[in-house]
């Protein structure tokens, strides 16, 4: 299924019934009197979460929505029937703005939580509501109002609990498949993921939590370039940020502390307070290095940075070092409102 994280909707409430202007006429009934019956209200537009879907992507071909007028009233002192409220579906981590001020509507961040996006038009009134001992055969009757109308713009931001920011190519998805049940696709050159991927981490009954993969970020990508940037959205509600880094030192001309300031310096273009969160350091493909040097490298990269949080040093494709990290990722989130690093082991 195509992954879809944003698009614009037109939604039009329903127009409020008209009241019905009649009196009574019937054989031996003399002064009948006013019987025109009030209309119905029109249908309101409700977007409702839906846990079954995980994406936007039936926007991309239904993009208008509008809900049912009310009836107008008739004789006989008949109201005009009030329309249904319509209902969209929507994934859990719906944000959900005005696209003319950018105004932000509502959020939609738990199952069947609803949010009134569009109120239909009020009913008019008929003849008979306006009757009294003074008037007695009254001929004013009002119209229903109009329905709202809004352009809506639809945001999708995962809910998850740890992300994952790297530049393209540093094995996001080789750990992600690793520590959960999420299949992204794997291969040695960048932008092999395309959109967000979610996984499970399990580590026993009641020990799990939720991590994002998300498209590797590239210099530039607050200017637009690369794929990572526009996906960003997905990690701002995350409680903790992995820095994935590839330390193999395959490429002589790549530094991984360069790697590591280039992300930091995006992120902090893109969003001041999302590049505060709590981000770890989590040097991979250790693998790829002779085992005499691996402790030299770690500390190396410490020291250029001046890091002061955890740093650890895995490999995806062997595993070494990522349960120990899944576990003071656990710890970490059961510990959440105390000190940021007790408890939990550094490399």
């Amino acid at each position: 299924m195509k992954f879809v994280d944003e698009v614009r909707i037109n939604v039009a409430a329903g127009k409020g019934g008209d009241g019905c202007l009649s009196f009574r006429r019937e054989k031996f009934i003399e002064y009948g009197g006013p019987d025109g019956g009030d209309g119905g209200d029109g249908g309101s537009i409700f977007l409702t979460v839906d846990p079954q879907l995980n994406t936007l992507v039936d926007f991309r071909y239904k993009r208008h929505f509008k809900a049912r007028n009310g009836q107008p009233g008739s004789g006989r002192d008949r109201y005009g029937a009030a329309a249904d409220d319509l209902e969209i579906r929507v994934p859990v981590g719906t944000y959900v703005y005005d696209e003319n001020t950018d105004e932000l509507i509502g959020e939609l961040l738990e199952p069947g939580a609803r949010l009134l996006v569009a109120k239909g038009g009020r009913h008019g009134f008929g003849n008979a509501y306006f009757k009294s001992s003074t008037n007695r055969a009254p001929r004013k009757i009002t119209l229903g109002t109009a329905g709202e109308a809004r352009e809506l713009r639809l945001e999708l931001k995962l809910l998850a609990d740890v992300g994952l920011l790297g530049l393209p190519n540093a094995g996001k998805s080789t750990l992600i498949s690793r520590v959960s049940a999420a299949r992204p696709k794997v291969a040695d050159y960048p932008f092999t993921t395309l959109h967000p991927v979610l996984g499970v981490v399990s580590l026993g009954p009641d020990r799990s939590f939720v991590i994002a993969d998300i498209p590797g970020i590239i210099e530039g990508a607050a200017e637009g370039a690369g794929l990572g940037l526009q996906f960003l959205r997905h990690i701002e509600r995350t409680r903790l940020l992995l820095h994935v880094v590839d330390v193999s030192l395959v490429d002589p001309e790549r530094d991984p502390v360069n790697d590591i300031r280039t992300v930091a310096a995006e992120l902090k273009k893109h969003n001041r307070k999302l590049a505060t969160r709590e981000r770890w350091l989590v040097l991979n493909k250790m693998d790829a290095l002779a085992p005499d040097i691996r402790a030299g490298v770690v500390q190396k990269i410490r020291s250029k940075l001046r890091w002061k949080g955890p740093v650890f040093a895995i490999s995806g494709v062997t595993g070494e070092g990522c349960h120990e990290l899944m576990l003071a990722i656990e710890e970490r989130l059961r510990n959440a409102d105390g000190d940021p690093f007790e408890g939990i082991s550094k490399a």
